[in-house]
């Protein structure tokens, strides 16, 4: 039986929401391109990790980083960007997350 990773935060249930996000659709956590940890959230890191985060680059697009909730299939950061929905359970991401990439990804 395989072990899920190990998802930090603020009040983090089951399907990784945490104290900052609460919704049906917020069920993705996010391995932190600084730590390889990971967690429910941007400001979670922010109050826990004891240091700044650094952003995913474009060439490492294609690791697994990105952990539905849900289901605990990973993800490649690419394969999270392209779908609105977890490929394993079909469950709806939260489409308003696209919003925060910048503070996960870089772009250039």
């Amino acid at each position: 039986m395989s072990k899920h990773p190990l998802v930090k935060g603020v009040e983090v249930d089951a399907q990784t929401r945490c104290a900052h996000y609460q919704s049906d659709r917020d069920i993705i956590a996010i391995k932190f391109h600084c730590c390889k940890e990971y967690y429910a959230c941007y400001y979670c890191h922010h109050e826990q990790a004891g240091h700044p985060p650094s952003k995913w680059p474009r060439q490492q697009w294609g690791e697994k980083a990105i952990l539905c909730g849900n289901c605990h299939h990973e993800l490649t950061i690419l394969e999270y960007m392209e779908s609105k929905r977890c490929p394993q359970c079909e469950h709806r991401f939260n489409e308003n997350c696209s919003l925060h990439y910048p503070l996960y990804f870089d772009r250039k």
